[in-house]
């Protein structure tokens, strides 16, 4: 989990594009803060965002079906009350690892390769932005 001092949108805005600089894809996002807005309520921003790329899908499902309902593995971003934003993830070798037993090691190695991935998409996505430069 990380905390950074950027807004809930430009959070957001920045995972994506560290999830593309990664080569990796948004595959879904969801939350329920832009649905309660349309009733007239009011909340924090919260929103899961699916991250996966069809290589992997196609590796897991090789080593064992029953994992792939883990994917896309999600980053989940949260509005706090003083204006930062969090963003949290499960490793992805925390979520294959029910599926070991049955994926074996190439699961594992599906699984650290993608921690590695996740790691780097959350330390671009929450990189303080370069301060202005005095003309």
């Amino acid at each position: 989990m990380k905390v950074t001092s950027q807004g809930y949108a430009e959070l957001l805005n920045a995972l994506r594009s560290a999830v593309e600089s990664e080569g990796m894809f948004v595959v879904m996002e969801v939350g329920p803060t832009e649905a309660a807005a349309r009733r007239g309520e009011s909340i924090p921003g919260n929103r899961v965002v699916g991250v996966f790329r069809n290589d992997y899908a196609v590796r897991t499902l090789r080593l064992s079906i029953p994992a792939m309902i883990e994917a896309p593995i999600r980053f989940y971003v949260t509005e706090n009350e003083d204006g930062s934003t969090t963003l949290a993830w499960k490793r992805p070798s925390h979520v294959l690892a029910p599926y070991i037993e049955e994926g074996g090691e190439g699961l594992e190695e599906i699984g650290r390769e993608l921690d590695a991935v996740f790691s780097a998409i959350a330390t671009k996505a929450v990189r303080a932005p370069e301060p202005a430069q005095p003309d």
